[in-house]
């Protein structure tokens, strides 16, 4: 069954202290850094500017490095999903489907999605947005982090 809590307009998850605290901290304290070393230049305060950007690259891929496990995991449960949901002459084509269509698939209930990978496969739906604005009934999902 759907979840009508969520839908393509309101499917995106904003985890507040990454988004509001962490990131725009960082990213200040980085052009705070670069504007106290052009102002007094010294081999320490560049230093400083190198160790603020050195944080800020180490925070984004502490975020991002288990997104992209979590997209694996999800393209592994799409394909087995595919594999049992498809007809036969579409479920040899599984493999035809890209990262993003197959991530964005997992918001598809069961019931439409031999349509929507019929059409992804005919290239009527080539990005993910449209594949989730082709949805009509939303199947949320709320463990993505």
């Amino acid at each position: 069954m759907a979840d009508k809590s969520q839908s393509y307009e309101s499917h995106r998850r904003w985890f507040p202290a990454w988004h509001f605290f962490v990131t725009p901290v960082l990213l200040i304290n980085v052009f705070v850094f670069a504007v106290h070393a052009v102002r007094n230049p010294s081999l320490w305060n560049w230093w400083l500017v190198v160790v603020s950007i050195a944080i800020l690259v180490a925070a984004l891929a502490s975020r991002t490095m288990p997104l992209r496990a979590q997209d694996r995991l999800i393209r592994f449960e799409e394909r087995t999903r595919l594999g049992a949901l498809l007809p036969p002459e579409l479920r040899g084509r599984v493999g035809d489907l890209n990262e993003r269509q197959l991530i964005a698939l997992r918001f598809a209930p069961d019931d439409e999605v031999p349509e929507l990978v019929r059409r992804c496969l005919a290239g009527e739906l080539k990005a993910s947005t449209d594949i989730k604005r082709a949805i009509k009934n939303w199947r949320a999902d709320h463990f993505r982090v």
